[in-house]
């Protein structure tokens, strides 16, 4: 399918994925091979923006930036599009934010595409050394923060409704389910 919609056959480089440039699909780059998922529903893009509102102004506090959609470049021919990540100054003309400049990490659990968030790339990014890796569910804006030891991740917290994640490190910031899903 990836084939016939890029007209391309065999594994992709770097260099024609960035090609690509832009598409209404989310386009990541797992191994050589293109992931494509349809572009985020309003309610992703909601609590998109609202965390990254949260997140942005922590980030600024302390010299970091807050930056959404970009290609993170774990290795070769691994590139994910994370919904949020903060990182250290970087480049902002760069094509990648390069793995080792990522300091936390953030995807919205879209309902299609679960599996790809709670484990595929939750391995890529931890045995790519990136030390915090945030979680968030659509329907409930329910975070489970998760810190880096090793080359896998042990959830540092459960955060539902009614409750309060109070994150210390990379930034500090307080986040509740309820500022970011109605």
């Amino acid at each position: 399918m990836t084939a016939a919609v890029f007209g391309h056959d065999g594994p992709w480089t770097e260099e024609e994925y960035l090609a690509l440039g832009e598409t209404r699909d989310r386009v990541e780059l797992f191994d050589w091979s293109l992931h494509v998922t349809p572009a985020p529903t309003p309610r992703h893009q909601r609590i998109s923006r609202k965390l990254g509102n949260i997140l942005e102004a922590a980030a600024e506090t302390v010299g970091l930036e807050l930056l959404e959609a970009v290609n993170v470049r774990l290795r070769p021919g691994r590139v994910p599009v994370p919904d949020l990540v903060i990182t250290g100054p970087v480049d902002l003309d760069d094509p990648y934010i390069e793995a080792a400049d990522v300091r936390l990490v953030c995807e919205i659990i879209s309902p299609s595409n679960a599996a790809t968030d709670k484990v595929l790339k939750m391995h890529y990014y931890a045995a790519a050394g990136i030390d915090w890796y945030l979680l968030v569910e659509q329907e409930t804006g329910g975070l489970r923060l998760y810190r880096r030891q090793g080359r896998h991740y042990v959830e540092q917290s459960a955060t539902k409704r009614g409750e309060t994640l109070e994150l210390a490190d990379p930034v500090r910031a307080t986040i509740r389910p309820e500022q970011l899903v109605p």
